[in-house]
């Protein structure tokens, strides 16, 4: 089957880039757990698509079956495999153990509650000077002028690189994630990012600061400082992972408030839930679908699974399974009870997910504390990207 032309059945052809999947993946999902709750395809190689919470959690806990050694949902074409591919990859996230472990350990600081903290009023001040450029216009594109550029520049003031670069890590993320089928874009939006931090390092390696990249270049491990281009994929990671998946969880819950008067008005009236919404926002758009490698041929669930073969771990999808979730199509903005997978589980969760939720907070309060009535322009309809990551792109919005 040709991966460009329209899926006529999802249970054995399943497509994560058509366009009705990238729209509306939700009634796919609710189809196939019905009728076939692992789905396979063999579009851009074989693979796997699970959809219940049971099966998403087994494999995600399964590490020795299931390798993160690739974690893209889509391959990369044959001419994207060459001498430049870093050997590591981007650790800890596409590592198995003792790299993952090493890996990660180095990164949790960085992302702790307390080191969090420290970024929430620049990240405050950043939303306010956002909404003071587009408030009087009455109009705004919701993701373009607000959502993308909250997260690259907290990530740029982690890594310590000029918040003028902004711009630039914003396209070379998304010609890196977004444009699985375009292999010369792929491969533009790695070399940028990569290249640039490449050139950071010599200058932190003479001249280091009080940031990750520093940090990662003068830590030593089993006596020796840390590989070149393991620091590089490390960094690469905080880059890409900080970025696209964060603008997109806050595109996707400014979507809904904008589509549901009644959860908006509600959360602007009652501030004090806001933290149970901000789960619950994660839980329903979560961004991020991860993929495994299967490293032996196994049967799961009935599957033959090979050796080789591709998992797509959806976790937007286990987040909407009924049997997880009560009501599990709808927003409870005070769901009690709520143990998403958004940000992944087992020794692959989210490092970053403690900044993620700080982000996605503070950037909903202060929309609201400022815009609390606003609607989708009828006349503009909002782009969606997916594969990887799904989000809106563009999300045009009247402020009332």
């Amino acid at each position: 089957m040709s991966k460009t032309e329209p899926v006529q059945d999802w249970a054995t052809d399943f497509d994560v880039l058509d366009d009705r999947y990238v729209e509306n993946p939700f009634e796919i999902w609710d189809e196939l757990r019905t009728a076939c709750p692992i789905a396979q395809t063999d579009r851009r190689g074989r693979a796997w698509l699970p959809t219940t919470y049971a099966d998403v959690t087994a494999m995600a806990h399964d590490i020795a079956r299931f390798s993160s050694l690739d974690v893209s949902v889509i391959p990369p074409v044959p001419d994207e495999e060459d001498a430049d591919k870093l050997p590591y990859g981007l650790p800890p996230i596409s590592a198995d153990p003792p790299l993952h472990t090493w890996t990660r350990r180095l990164l949790l600081p960085w992302f702790s509650h307390g080191k969090v903290d420290g970024y929430e009023e620049m990240t405050r001040t950043l939303c306010r000077s956002l909404i003071d450029a587009m408030i009087d216009d009455g109009r705004a594109d919701a993701a373009r002028d607000y959502a993308q550029q909250i997260p690259v520049r907290v990530i740029a003031a982690i890594l310590g690189v000029p918040e003028e670069m902004s711009e630039a890590f914003t396209g070379w993320v998304r010609d890196s994630l977004e444009f699985a089928d375009d292999p010369e874009r792929r491969k533009r939006g790695n070399y940028g990012i990569g290249y640039y931090l490449w050139d950071q390092m010599q200058k932190r390696r003479e001249a280091p600061g009080d940031d990750l990249l520093s940090h990662l270049l003068h830590t030593e491990v089993d006596g020796g400082p840390i590989e070149p281009t393991i620091v590089l994929g490390m960094a690469m990671l905080t880059l890409i992972a900080g970025i696209d998946t964060t603008w997109s969880a806050i595109g996707s819950a400014l979507w809904h408030l904008a589509t549901h008067d009644d959860d908006r008005e509600r959360l602007v009236a009652q501030p004090e839930l806001m933290t149970t919404a901000v789960e619950e926002f994660l839980r329903a758009y979560s961004p991020v679908t991860m993929a495994r490698v299967v490293t032996e041929d196994v049967t799961f669930q009935g599957c033959p699974m090979r050796r080789g073969d591709r998992v797509l771990m959806n976790f937007p999808g286990a987040n909407r399974d009924p049997d997880a979730f009560d009501r599990a199509d709808e927003v409870v903005l005070d769901r009690a009870t709520n143990r998403h997978v958004a940000f992944g589980l087992g020794i692959h969760r989210c490092a970053g997910s403690n900044l993620a939720r700080m982000e996605l907070r503070v950037a909903l309060e202060e929309w609201l504390a400022r815009i609390p009535s606003f609607h989708l322009e009828e006349a503009t309809p909002v782009l969606w990207a997916g594969g990887q990551v799904r989000g809106p792109r563009e999300l045009p919005v009247v402020l009332r």
